[in-house]
């Protein structure tokens, strides 16, 4: 039997597997996966706590800037008209960061959606392994339940109208012990009938979390995206209010996008080390929760030849009997005395019932030559137990495809590679999302406090104020009074002049508005 492909696992799980852990105490803890140890626990925790410390630091430093911004600037000249030195490279800086946040955001809607194909590969394969499970439990119903009729109704009618014939009424028995050793090696086969964990209710209770998980992350992806929009905005208006408040939901995103990050690095971390060596976890967890022996859960998950079938356990001739005494065969050199004891008690099934069926048709078949010709009424039921005989016989051959292990084992990859390949992919996307969201808005939170100082004050009037002249001078550089647009309402110089220079500039200033026929005297 060849091995179907499996899961290997990633780079990134081997590099993320490989850091090291520790518990409150600094102790060092293994990396293997068992979250219900309390080590392990503290290992995970002590990653969020990290990302609580970044973030501390993170405030602290900004506080620290701010305060120093505040009350360590020097004073401002009495007749100083120009902006201060190095107010664009602060605007220009604080610009970058929420272009880079804006980049991250990208980065993080393609990492959400990577982790939710990954999520979402997981419930296709439970539920596809559920489809073969009640597959499986439905054949084994439909055919015992064929099975039993016969029994009752064709076998016993057949057994009324051969009642003359012994031998013939000895063959008919024997037909009906053969479907009756059918029906009971059958029923074996069924082996997840009865047991607790649903499939499909596991797909069911990770795609409820998956999607409201999902609604988070884009309600915080977008919730940054505004606050850098809307900040970009204040910037080129120079609004004061609109970059005060996108400062106060800029702390707010700050927290949540460390927050995030602590919650992604400790999932990443504990999804490396499940995905290093799932096969352990998942057989123990499985059997805890099931019941289900080893033998048949080694045989779907692992799947390849050095785990026999247990629905077609072959014991050699001779073992266990009085050729071989059973205690020296358990105890002789070879395989496990456990697997030896297995192969004891639970024979080949899917062999034995299929050689039964092979019996049963047989002796239907010689019941049809010997007794149809003296027994008439025997044909009928004959019949209906061929028909029935066929139809199990399909079942079986069903039943032969969906047990083996190929089917389940690639639901098994499947799930395995949506989780522990795009998923903890997502999720990798979206820690660098954090870190690009929290660089960015820290640097933002230092530059806009002195980029809304820069920005020349609102006068109460209509009109542009004092300062607006001010702050556009700068913009104008040495550009000359004259070279603006005339205005019919401009009545007073801007600032006082000798006479001498005055008076020229206002023959200059009535030459040229007597140019524009808006501003010549009208006939009385």
């Amino acid at each position: 039997m060849g091995a179907p492909p499996g899961y290997r696992p990633s780079a990134w799980v081997h590099l993320l597997h490989q850091l090291p852990r520790a518990d409150f105490q600094l102790r060092p803890v293994p990396s293997g996966f068992s979250p219900q140890e309390q080590e392990y626990q503290q290992a995970l925790l002590l990653v969020v706590a990290l990302a609580g410390l970044g973030l501390g630091l993170s405030l602290i430093f900004i506080a620290v800037y701010l305060i120093r911004f505040c009350c360590c600037r020097p004073p401002e000249p009495p007749g100083a008209k120009s902006p201060p030195p190095g107010g664009g490279c602060i605007t220009w800086s604080c610009i970058a960061a929420l272009l880079v946040g804006c980049a991250g955001i990208g980065i993080g809607f393609y990492g959400n959606s990577e982790t939710s194909d990954g999520v979402s590969q997981l419930s296709s394969a439970l539920l596809h392994a559920n489809h073969t499970l009640s597959a499986i439990d439905y054949l084994v119903l439909e055919t015992v339940e064929r099975l039993g009729e016969a029994v009752r109704s064709e076998l016993t009618s057949l057994e009324e109208v051969l009642a003359q014939r012994t031998e013939l009424v000895a063959a008919a028995r024997g037909t009906r012990r053969q479907a009756e050793t059918v029906a009971q090696q059958l029923q074996g086969l069924a082996f997840w009938r009865g047991v607790p964990l649903s499939p499909t209710q596991v797909a069911e209770d990770v795609s409820f979390v998956e999607e409201y998980r999902w609604l988070a992350y884009v309600l915080l992806l977008l919730l940054e995206l505004l606050v850098c929009l809307f900040t970009l905005l204040g910037l080129a208006k120079q609004s004061k209010w609109l970059v005060i408040v996108m400062t106060v939901m800029s702390l707010l995103v700050l927290v949540l996008s460390w927050g995030s990050m602590g919650l992604e690095a400790a999932t990443a971390v504990g999804l490396s080390d499940f995905c290093s060596s799932p096969d352990t976890y998942i057989l123990n967890l499985t059997q805890e929760e099931t019941g289900l022996g080893a033998d048949i859960l080694n045989y779907y998950f692992l799947c390849n030849q050095a785990v026999p079938n247990p629905f077609q356990q072959v014991r050699p001739e001779g073992e266990g009997e009085g050729k071989r005494p059973v205690l020296g065969w358990l105890l002789a050199p070879g395989p496990r005395w456990d697997q030896r004891l297995h192969r004891l008690v639970f024979p080949q099934r899917l062999t034995l019932s299929q050689r039964a069926l092979a019996n049963i048709h047989s002796q239907l078949q010689g019941l049809e030559r010997e007794a149809v010709s003296q027994f008439p009424s025997a044909q009928k039921p004959l019949l209906s137990l061929e028909e029935t005989l066929n139809v199990t016989e399909g079942n079986f051959h069903q039943l032969v495809a969906l047990l083996h292990c190929r089917s389940l084992h690639k639901d098994y990859g499947a799930a395995l590679r949506g989780l522990c390949e795009d998923a903890l992919e997502g999720l990798l996307f979206l820690l660098l999302f954090s870190l690009l969201s929290a660089g960015a808005l820290a640097t933002a939170l230092c530059s806009l406090p002195r980029a809304w100082a820069l920005f020349p004050p609102r006068s109460g009037g209509r009109g542009p104020g004092p300062g607006a002249g001010r702050a556009l001078r700068p913009l104008l550089g040495g550009v000359s009074l004259l070279m603006d647009p005339p205005s019919c309402l401009s009545a007073t110089p801007p600032h006082r002049t000798p006479v001498t220079t005055m008076m020229t500039q206002t023959m200059m200033t009535l030459s040229t508005l007597s140019s524009f026929p808006g501003c010549r005297r009208r006939p009385h």
